[in-house]
């Protein structure tokens, strides 16, 4: 089992090890918690939004089953000749229980698709005796079919329903971290901050360490923290610049899709004429429900502006 408990980061120092200290939807622990009580970690897929808790629910299976495995971060190793050297020698070589090993492959939807995907089809099938897959994803749509059909796929979606318990599980959570620091707090700026990044834990903690250097969390981290600029996207809507509109959606993919839309909802008496308002509205509402089901949120992001952009009437 790793031992995070002197990590200089928060994210890693109080990251669980068992899936019941994990914050996920009841119907996702309850499945990973049977994995654990079975024994058997299958190949699975872990998809949804960054930072929602899929390494960290990958880990903790492994912890709690305390099974070797080893962590690949796609996005950095994702070279074929790397992936291949790193997935054999972790692979070929006996566990130090006797039991299944568990290779992480994180970020799993960086990986070429034509070439390092289809490749790691064989790597399933060459080590199935003794490893198990676990790849995450914030993009289940970039993850070649055969990998799909060699795995199980979760997809990390918060029901509406449990929302507002899986926030207070995280509010508990984050007062218990700033406990442990000694980091004076608002618990009102902590709910504040959760609705912000809602469901980016990871964003979340980051940004609380970054602002405990000034030795209390207040109102002041809300002022500080990065916010999405909306003037140039809004110059785009206006001028029906598809194409600028379509690159902005890509620097900002990281962006929380729903908040963007709430920002457009919030301040469209600025730049919408009044008559076209109501649609607008309706159209928000219609894609933010969506967005919860969407594969891909960059694309979902895109479609919902150049419908706003082809639809509404800009004032000039």
């Amino acid at each position: 089992m790793r031992d995070n408990r002197n990590s200089p980061i928060w994210v890693e120092r109080y990251r669980p090890h068992r899936v019941e200290d994990c914050i996920l939807p009841e119907h996702i622990k309850t499945t990973f918690q049977e994995i654990v009580n079975r024994g058997v970690v299958p190949n699975m897929i872990f998809s949804g939004k960054a930072g929602g808790g899929k390494t960290t629910a990958a880990m903790a299976i492994c912890d709690e089953l305390d099974v070797e495995w080893i962590l690949i971060n796609a996005s950095e190793s994702g070279n074929i000749d790397t992936l291949r050297n790193e997935i054999r020698e972790f692979a070929s070589t006996a566990s130090f229980g006797g039991g299944r090993k568990v290779v992480i492959l994180d970020e799993a939807d960086h990986l070429n698709p034509t070439s390092t995907q289809p490749a790691l089809r064989g790597f399933i099938e060459e080590f199935t005796i003794n490893v198990s897959f676990i790849f995450t994803c914030n993009n289940l749509s970039k993850i070649i079919e055969p990998l799909h059909s060699r795995t199980s796929v979760i997809e990390f979606n918060i029901p509406v329903p449990e929302k507002n318990g899986l926030m207070n599980q995280f509010l508990r959570r984050l007062r218990m971290i700033l406990d442990g620091e000694e980091v004076e707090y608002d618990p009102m700026v902590l709910a504040a901050l959760i609705q912000r990044y809602w469901p980016d834990f990871r964003r979340t903690i980051n940004e609380l360490q970054r602002y405990s250097l000034n030795g209390k969390i207040d109102e002041g981290i809300l002022a500080q923290v990065r916010d999405v600029p909306m003037s140039e996207l809004i110059k785009h809507l206006k001028n029906a610049d598809f194409s600028s509109m379509r690159k902005w959606v890509a620097v900002h993919s990281d962006s929380d899709s729903v908040r963007i839309m709430r920002k457009i909802y919030d301040s469209c008496y600025d730049f919408i004429a009044k008559s076209s308002i109501p649609g607008v509205v309706m159209l928000i509402g219609d894609y933010q429900y969506k967005a919860a089901f969407a594969q891909d949120q960059e694309m979902h992001l895109a479609s919902f502006l150049t419908e706003l952009m082809s639809n509404a009437e800009f004032v000039k």
